[in-house]
């Protein structure tokens, strides 16, 4: 075989992962575009148990625990701080709180759980301690972005619904990094979201998520991955969502805020934590994560090659049908996730995802380290 034939073979590689992109972006992320929430014929509100698990961030809920005590909600509610072994001020910080705050109640863990590393712990006792049917999970460094968070995540509970994902964001902040993460949490929330709302539910995020106690009690907690250290959130979220029983809400009203990191090593961190669950996810969602992320891998790899060994009109064609579907895509996303300032920038971020998969690859055969 000559190399006029390789080059027509790479060429159409190129062809074939752009096809499977756009079936990524046709099937999946258009649903995000289409969705608008279903009318309620009936009103209901529920009591809610809003549970954040801290150690040592006493500068953290001096900042933020105030958002989710002056939340307006005329039905009764609670906030739970479970302060997990900490050595800094929080004790007495959340002691000042409840004088003021009577919603607000303190559980104060004094050992440590040797065997089961992580929040998962805290998070159960917390959970276990909550008096109402539906919880609200957030964590210390999280604000809600208005004061009506827990009246409009829990809207979305009907006889069916046992599980909300939320939009957990970070804030806005100056600086090419914080674009980078903003960018990769909008990346990470438009295919949780999207998925869910194909049936096929497999993660949420702890900073904005709510479920029933009873879905939690039913599934043994985090017993199925006690061993791991993270994935409270997207490992439960992964045994005990059903294409029937789990809600999206992405309401401005209903987001949360984080501070992002402040280096690359920090951000390195969190990153490298997060996708060491993902080889815990069920084998369909591995598979379709990973077949989504292979191609974007290859995808400008495959369109450099062809723009210089094959032929730069055709590569360029088959180029733009993807960046039209991607601009309509992520345009509309970017609106409905208040993240409409990182849309200049798109391509850019599109282009940056071939060497984040190459920085992050690892994270996905190390053994995640045994810690908050």
């Amino acid at each position: 075989m000559n190399f006029t034939h390789w080059w027509q073979l790479l060429f159409y590689g190129f062809c074939l992962i752009t096809l499977i992109q756009l079936f990524y972006y046709a099937f999946f992320f258009m649903r995000l575009v289409m969705y608008k929430p279903s009318p309620k014929t009936t009103s209901q509100t529920h009591p809610v148990s809003v549970i954040i698990c801290s150690r040592d961030e006493a500068a953290n809920l001096a900042k933020n625990l105030p958002g989710s005590l002056v939340q307006q909600y005329r039905t009764t509610h609670e906030v739970i701080v479970v302060n997990d072994n900490s050595y800094d001020d929080s004790k007495y910080l959340l002691e000042e709180f409840q004088k003021t705050f009577k919603q607000l109640h303190v559980v104060e863990l004094k050992q440590e759980a040797k065997f089961i590393p992580g929040k998962k712990f805290p998070l159960s006792v917390g959970i276990k301690t909550a008096k109402y049917e539906v919880v609200l999970l957030t964590d210390a460094d999280c604000v809600p972005a208005s004061e009506f968070w827990i009246d409009k995540m829990q809207a979305s509970y009907d006889e069916d619904t046992e599980i909300v994902l939320g939009y957990g964001a970070y804030h806005k902040k100056t600086g090419l990094l914080n674009k980078l993460v903003r960018w990769e949490t909008f990346h990470t929330a438009l295919q949780y979201l999207s998925y869910a709302l194909a049936g096929k539910p497999y993660m949420g995020v702890g900073r904005n998520l709510s479920y029933k106690k009873t879905v939690f009690f039913r599934h043994k907690g985090f017993s199925a991955h006690n061993n791991v250290a993270s994935g409270d959130d997207d490992l439960f979220i992964t045994t005990a969502a059903t294409p029937a029983n789990t809600k999206i809400n992405i309401d401005a009203d209903t987001f949360t805020l984080s501070e992002p990191a402040k280096t690359f090593g920090q951000w390195m961190k969190q990153k490298k934590r997060h996708y060491s669950t993902a080889k815990y996810y069920k084998g369909i969602h591995k598979f379709l994560l990973g077949l989504y992320s292979f191609s974007q891998f290859l995808f400008y790899p495959l369109l450099v090659a062809s723009i210089l060994f094959y032929g730069w009109q055709f590569a360029l064609i088959v180029f733009g049908v993807r960046f039209i579907m991607q601009a309509i895509v992520f345009y509309v996303c970017m609106k409905k996730l208040n993240k409409k300032n990182l849309y200049p920038w798109f391509l850019f971020f599109d282009i940056w995802m071939f060497f984040y998969y190459l920085i992050f690859s690892m994270a996905l055969v190390r053994k995640p380290k045994r810690a908050w």
